[in-house]
C-alpha cells in the first residue's frame, strides 16, 4: 500500500489505543503480520511543555517498524511545531492527527471528536501540519458527532481538501462512545468521495470481518479491540485475505506469548509500571481459557512480577497435563 512516498507492505494496521498500544504490544503485533503499527495518542501541548511521560510514549524499537504516531490536540501552531520535530525521526512513517477519540475530557477541551463539530479548525489543523512537515499527515475521525447527523462525508472531503494524504474512518458516531455496531456504509461513500487512501475501522475481529470491510472498498483496515488479548488476528486477517484456512493458537502458544508480553514489558517499564499495566493485558489474554478465573483474581493483586509469570508458568503446566 502506498501513502504518498511510503510504501509498505500491506494494507492491515494497528489502531493507536491509549494505554494499550505501547512499545511491548506494537513490538508483538507486528511480529505477528501486522504492516503498521500506531503509538498510543499524544498530547502535543503535553510534548511542547515538555512531559517526560509523555515522551515515553514516543519510545520505538527497531522490533517495531514501520510506525505511524497519533498527536491529539486543539492549537494548531503547536501541533504542526511538534509534527515538525518528529519529523526528523526517520523510524516515524506518518504524523495522524487524532479528530475521533469520545472520551469527555478530550472532547471538553475542544480535542478528539469534538474537532468533527468545527471542521473549519480541523481543516486548519491539517494545512498547518503539512507545512511543517515532509511526512504524509492524515487524521482519524467518526461517523459523526451526534447520533443521526450524517457529517463524516462532508468532513473527510474538507480534510482531502486540506491536504490530508490519507483518512481513516471508524463507523460510529462519538455519542455511541464504543456501543452498537460499526457502519460500514459510510465508510464507502467517503471512500467514492475522495481520491486520497481510506482506512476502515470498527468492528474487525476475526478474518471474516477484515473482509467485510475491505468489501467497502477502503484500501486499507485498522484494527482496534479486535487485538487485545489476541495479537494472532493479524496472521488470521492474513489468511483470510489469502484464502487459507487459519487456526487460532492453543492454550499454550497463548500463555507463550502473554509471558514473552510481560517480561518485554518488564524490559522496558520496570517491575511497578509492568505489573500494574499488564493486569487488562492478562485479562485479554486468558479470556475463555478454562478455569482463569482464580489465575487472573491472583494477579490482578500480586505486585512482585516474578510471582506473576511463575503463576502464568504453572497455569500452562495444569493446561498441558489436562489437554
Amino acid at each position: 500500500m502506498k501513502i504518498r512516498n511510503s510504501v509498505l507492505e500491506s494494507n492491515v494496521f494497528l489502531a493507536p489505543m491509549a494505554g494499550v498500544t505501547d512499545i511491548s504490544f506494537r513490538e508483538i503485533a507486528i511480529s505477528m503480520g501486522c504492516s503498521m503499527v500506531y503509538s498510543e495518542m499524544v498530547s502535543a501541548k503535553a510534548l511542547h511543555y515538555g512531559s517526560e511521560n509523555t515522551k515515553e510514549l514516543l519510545r520505538i524499537s527497531p522490533k517495531e517498524k514501520p510506525i505511524a504516531v497519533q498527536l491529539f490536540g486543539s492549537e494548531k501552531e503547536i501541533l504542526a511545531k511538534i509534527a515538525g520535530k518528529l519529523s526528523e525521526n526517520e523510524d516515524i512513517v506518518l504524523i495522524d492527527i487524532n479528530m475521533g477519540c469520545p472520551a469527555p475530557k478530550l472532547v471538553k477541551n475542544g480535542e478528539g471528536s469534538s474537532l468533527m463539530l468545527d471542521p473549519k479548525k480541523a481543516a486548519e489543523i491539517i494545512t498547518e501540519v503539512k507545512k511543517s512537515t515532509h511526512k504524509p499527515v492524515t487524521c482519524k475521525f467518526r461517523r459523526g458527532f451526534k447520533m443521526g447527523e450524517e457529517t463524516a462525508v462532508d468532513f473527510a472531503k474538507r480534510m482531502e481538501d486540506a491536504g490530508a494524504d490519507l483518512v481513516t474512518v471508524h463507523g460510529r458516531y462519538r455519542d455511541q462512545f464504543y456501543s452498537g455496531t460499526s457502519d460500514r456504509e459510510v465508510i464507502r461513500k467517503i471512500k467514492e468521495s475522495l481520491s486520497i487512501p481510506v482506512i476502515g475501522n470498527g468492528d474487525i475481529f476475526s478474518g471474516q470481518d477484515a473482509l467485510d470491510m475491505f468489501e467497502t472498498g477502503c484500501d486499507g483496515i485498522m484494527v482496534a479491540r479486535g487485538a487485545l488479548g489476541n495479537p494472532w488476528i493479524f496472521e488470521e486477517i492474513h489468511a483470510a485475505m489469502e484464502g487459507r484456512a487459519y487456526e487460532r493458537p492453543g492454550y499454550g502458544e497463548r500463555l507463550d506469548t502473554l509471558i514473552l508480553h510481560y517480561n518485554n514489558t518488564l524490559a522496558y517499564d520496570g517491575a511497578y509500571k509492568a505489573v500494574r499495566e499488564m493486569r487488562k493485558h492478562v485479562g485479554w489474554y486468558l479470556k475463555g481459557m478454562p478455569n482463569s478465573t482464580e489465575v487472573k483474581n491472583t494477579i490482578n493483586y500480586e505486585t512482585d512480577p516474578e510471582v506473576v509469570l511463575k503463576t502464568l508458568a504453572s497455569y500452562k503446566e495444569k493446561l498441558a497435563e489436562k489437554s
